[in-house]
């Protein structure tokens, strides 16, 4: 049996509202490290975005350099591609150095590199390759095979697979950092050009397994065996009550496969609250629930509160967020939230234009408007 432990979308170096992580991540990759040691599988597979930034923090970086030295020192072989969020140049360097302590790093997907060379591992069943694919754009992959039809994200996705010697024979594993068409977003995702960054499931048939980065909220799309394991710690409010894991996967023979999933445990749980300004700052309320949890509250009195903010903080020290609820703030047309939630940048182009000239986009000008962004999007790479 062939056992590999999947996660992804680590963001080391990421805040919540301003506030800093790196206790709560140091704990979480003490977490994983523990049921790796528990688990014994013969691979840990990190499917990208490992940093949050793509110059990332001192303290990230030294982060990630005490998780991979406690997994190296577990015998354990490790897996890792670039996602979005990460400079794929900067995450590979000393890639060379680490494959001989079973720390392979995806290198960049160029001419350099357009080969992309499988991890391969054996059990009683076999071998089973483990083939790295690193986050793409379309424009990624048309500056490496200018002849391919890459134009959209699936295209640009199929052609990379359709250039991979496979062995359909033997147990194929992809990883891989794309939103998939279906999957379920959070709030703290990166919000991307509206519809044109989806990959098509169907891409993925000759695959035993695809190990997913990218979406937060672990889950399969397509079925069961295309899965997203998320991200390992809450980083949005709208992810308050989703529970985190790892994915523990089981290979058997070829076509068998089982998932289990790790729960994980945070140093602090993500909680919202919500009440009267009176009835959250009655001590019998609150004496005997954890205070120091990271907070949204939503006050729904109908009165101003001087300071709210910084009274309930006294009370609740790591209060991050809080917003009203009432006739004033419903009358005047104010979100209930003081954050949008995961709104599509063509979804915000068309309000405004609406707002301004008070008819909608045409579907002409709806098209050319999303070129545009698609212009931009790539031009971020």
């Amino acid at each position: 049996m062939m056992r590999l432990f999947h996660i992804s979308d680590l963001h080391l170096g990421k805040k919540l509202c301003e506030a800093p992580l790196i206790a709560d991540q140091r704990h979480m990759l003490a977490q994983l490290c523990a049921q790796v040691r528990a688990h014994t599988p013969h691979a840990v597979l990190i499917a990208g975005d490992v940093y949050d930034k793509t110059i990332p923090s001192a303290e990230a970086v030294g982060l990630l350099d005490e998780f991979l030295t406690d997994l190296a020192a577990l015998g354990t072989q490790v897996v890792i591609i670039s996602g979005n969020h990460d400079s794929a140049e900067r995450l590979a360097f000393g890639a060379r150095l680490l494959a001989p302590q079973k720390v392979h790093i995806s290198p960049v997907y160029d001419q350099a590199h357009a080969a992309i060379t499988p991890v391969r591992l054996s059990d009683e069943y076999g071998e089973v390759a483990l083939w790295p694919v690193p986050f793409l754009k379309p424009a990624h992959v048309r500056a490496v095979m200018p002849d391919a039809k890459a134009e959209t994200y699936t295209q640009a996705m199929a052609a990379v697979l359709a250039a991979l010697p496979l062995d359909a024979s033997q147990r194929n594993v992809l990883l891989c950092h794309q939103y998939i068409t279906g999957g379920e977003r959070a709030e703290s995702e990166e919000i991307s050009v509206g519809g044109l960054d989806n990959v098509d499931a169907a891409v993925f048939d000759a695959f035993d397994y695809v190990a997913l980065g990218h979406l937060h909220r672990a889950q399969s799309v397509g079925r069961p065996t295309v899965r997203y394991a998320g991200s390992p710690l809450k980083y949005s409010f709208s992810e308050a009550k989703d529970t985190k894991s790892a994915s523990l996967v089981t290979l058997g023979r070829k076509g068998e496969v089982s998932i289990q999933a790790l729960p994980l445990t945070p140093l602090r749980a993500l909680r919202e609250l919500r009440g009267t300004y009176a009835a959250l700052t009655l001590r019998e309320n609150y004496q005997h629930t954890t205070r120091d949890d990271y907070l949204h509250i939503t006050l729904t009195d109908e009165q101003d509160i001087p300071d709210a903010f910084g009274k309930l903080q006294s009370i609740y020290p790591n209060l991050l967020k809080l917003d009203f609820d009432n006739a004033r703030t419903r009358g005047a047309g104010r979100p209930l939230t003081s954050a949008p939630e995961n709104r599509k940048p063509i979804d915000m182009v068309s309000q405004f234009y609406e707002a301004q000239y008070g008819a909608p986009l045409s579907d002409a000008q709806r098209g050319y408007a999303l070129a545009l962004l698609e212009r931009v999007w790539e031009g971020n790479a």
